[in-house]
């Protein structure tokens, strides 16, 4: 009798089933709660190396380590029980060589337990996502606007938005798609590019900043919901709790002062003889 069963989470197919289907819903998470908070309504949770911007304070996500990634990777893992984990592969694990990448990629899934990686690149890495595809590492791509770039890019601007400039990211999408990705991230993007992208491509796009046209959606969580003091222009804030939070730490901060708080429900009493 197999040992084995079932998994319970989706997988990196259920999401390549969705071309064209019920959008896909994806957040980031990098802790265990918001992770549990995030599983109860997306398909797919990212970790995403943004949590060298969210959690660390770093202007890029260029100082983000491997290390880094599976630790909130394992997190997440333990927050959550339903949605497809994609840990991304932060820059420098995978650039060097298709069997870096190879090495990096395992760590990351057995260390985490996580459903699939994520890596940037078109075109220059195809051949590191045919690689890992076929020794059964699911595997997200991602083009378009690539923060690991930055210092090539020189800043974090929309990709294709004069036509002429369309034929590489064109190309960067359907190189990763034939090469086995799964699902393709599209950031910062022409609406009318990321849609002709998405009508083109055999394999569901995800995007951010992109185009309502694309199979599934993705956003920083800390940005949708008003946590971060900036954010691009696609992000949509769905909620506004930075104020909230600083109220309440304010609200702390008076009562501890006017010792106010802990009043007599928050202390211990003596045990009756």
């Amino acid at each position: 009798m197999s040992v084995q069963s079932a998994i319970k989470r989706k997988t990196a197919p259920d999401l390549r089933a969705r071309k064209n289907g019920e959008p896909i819903v994806m957040l980031t998470s990098y802790h265990a709660h918001t992770a549990a908070l995030v599983d109860r309504h997306c398909d797919a949770i990212l970790v995403g190396d943004s949590l060298g911007n969210v959690m660390h304070g770093f202007e890029t996500t260029v100082p983000v380590t491997l290390d880094m990634m599976i630790l909130q990777g394992r997190a997440v893992m333990r927050g959550s029980q339903a949605a497809l984990v994609v840990v991304d592969m932060p820059f420098g694990s995978y650039e060097g060589s298709k069997e870096q990448a190879f090495q990096s990629a395992v760590r990351i899934m057995k260390e985490t337990l996580c459903g699939a990686v994520k890596l940037e690149g078109g075109a220059r890495m195809a051949e590191t996502v045919a690689f890992l595809s076929e020794r059964g590492i699911p595997v997200m791509g991602h083009i378009g606007l690539t923060p690991q770039s930055i210092n090539m890019l020189g800043s974090f601007r929309a990709q294709g938005r004069e036509e002429e400039n369309w034929a590489p990211i064109e190309n960067d999408a359907r190189a990763i798609a034939e090469a086995g990705a799964f699902s393709i991230v599209v950031e910062a993007v022409a609406e009318p590019l990321a849609r002709k992208i998405t009508q083109s491509i055999a394999v569901p796009t995800i995007g951010i900043g992109a185009s309502a046209a694309c199979d599934g959606q993705v956003l920083v969580l800390e940005d949708m919901l008003g946590l971060s003091p900036r954010a691009p222009k696609f992000v949509r804030r769905y909620g506004n709790l930075g104020p909230m939070i600083e109220e309440a730490i304010a609200g702390y901060a008076r009562d501890v002062k006017s010792r106010a708080f802990p009043g007599p429900e928050h202390v211990y009493g003596m045990k009756k003889s």
